[in-house]
């Protein structure tokens, strides 16, 4: 039998280098947040003085660069240092990754050349073999750990505060927390705040204009001379600017345009393709997050979309009218479907909007759905019908 990948190896492409369209690939260059990366650099270049830097967080909704800047000062930080009588090491962690204290300490550990079980030991014994690798020197110059926390609230909503009050304590290490919300230290306790006492920089989102700034650059690396309609750009922006200015949003859409006209056998992007790549990455991720969300959670999610139907205002308490009803004797407590509408905002499935009603009636929160409703219904029919 004929392999399959034979005929589709040689294929006619558009793409020059798809790679370049990956949200996590490192540009030379970050057009537009080159104020973002003074900032980090401001705090950081105390570690050149062999100088603990001081803790900083930095906030901005999903795109707006942050990561990258991050690993952007990250290598130049580095860079800076080959010269210098420092020892200095950064290193990145992906909370998504590694969602327990534990798990971050005893990757650290292992990172720094300690060898550590991945489970096991006491927190204490872990924490032990942390610290003792600061009281050691490299060719008589002390370790200086800077230790970015990607996705920190995630960490810190299944695993509380622990993580930041142990890495703020520990000598010659400092903390770059990055955080989708501005609210994330909710999870904070003051006597770890306290502890921290970090820097903060926030992250504004892109506008269509610097969107299509970074398309711009990142098409000359990925694409062939001449394949894009002069539309693409500019729709791949604007789509992307009323998602909030998301930067990873714009990047896939033109991706996925780009794979639309290889599969059409096409010698250009057209704009039309951009149309049909926002309704394919819409489907994919309302599919991917509904099918792996628990049953309560769906319960939950397709009484928000009943009312967004029904063109009611959704409250907390209207909301658990209408979920226990969906429920049919099987809900779970109204205090714990706050938990349940904090993870779908954190999915980036709703949003939540606090608005006041005046002294008598004090505040309120109003949830709002974020994705398409006829995909939601296609998914969440066997729970409304």
């Amino acid at each position: 039998m004929e392999n399959i990948f034979d005929n589709l190896e040689g294929r006619k492409t558009i793409f020059k280098d798809k790679k370049s369209l990956d949200h996590r690939f490192l540009p030379e260059h970050l057009p537009h947040r080159s104020e973002q990366i003074t900032s980090i650099a401001k705090y950081w270049v105390e570690a050149l003085n062999n100088i603990t830097p001081s803790n900083i967080t930095i906030y901005g909704k999903t795109g707006t660069g942050k990561t990258a800047a991050a690993k952007f000062a990250k290598e130049q930080l580095l860079e800076a240092s080959e010269d210098k009588n420092v020892f200095i090491r950064v290193e990145y962690i992906r909370c998504t990754d590694f969602t327990t204290e534990y798990q971050v300490i005893a990757h650290l550990c292992q990172k720094l050349g300690r060898d550590v079980p991945n489970r096991g030991w006491t927190k204490a014994e872990i924490i032990k073999a942390f610290d003792d690798i600061f009281k050691r020197t490299v060719f008589g110059k002390k370790l200086i750990l800077i230790v970015i926390l990607d996705e920190v609230d995630i960490l810190l909503s299944k695993d509380g505060d622990g993580i930041l009050y142990t890495l703020s304590r520990t000598p010659n290490v400092s903390i770059l927390s990055i955080s989708n919300y501005l609210d994330f230290k909710q999870f904070i306790k003051s006597r770890v705040s306290s502890s921290l006492s970090d820097k903060e920089i926030v992250f504004p989102p892109y506008d269509a204009e610097q969107l299509a700034d970074i398309l711009n650059e990142r098409s000359k690396l990925s694409f062939k001379e001449g394949v894009l309609e002069d539309s693409v750009i500019p729709l791949c922006a604007a789509m992307a600017a009323k998602e909030e200015g998301d930067a990873r949003y714009a990047l896939d859409l033109l991706q996925t345009a780009g794979e639309i006209a290889d599969d059409k056998e096409s010698d250009m992007i057209y704009g039309s393709y951009v149309k049909e790549a926002k309704n394919i990455i819409e489907y994919n991720k309302v599919n991917e997050v509904i099918m792996t969300l628990p049953t309560q959670q769906q319960r939950l999610l397709a009484s928000i979309l009943k009312l967004t139907e029904d063109k009611e205002e959704i409250t907390s308490g209207k909301l658990y009218e209408v979920y226990s009803e969906i429920s049919k004797g099987d809900a779970v407590t109204y205090r714990r479907i706050f938990d349940f509408i904090n993870e779908l905002e954190l999915l980036g499935i709703i949003s939540t909007n606090t608005v006041s009603r005046g002294r008598a009636k004090g505040r309120t929160n109003i949830i709002t759905l974020q994705c398409d409703t006829e995909l939601l219904e296609e998914n969440l029919a066997h729970i409304l019908y």
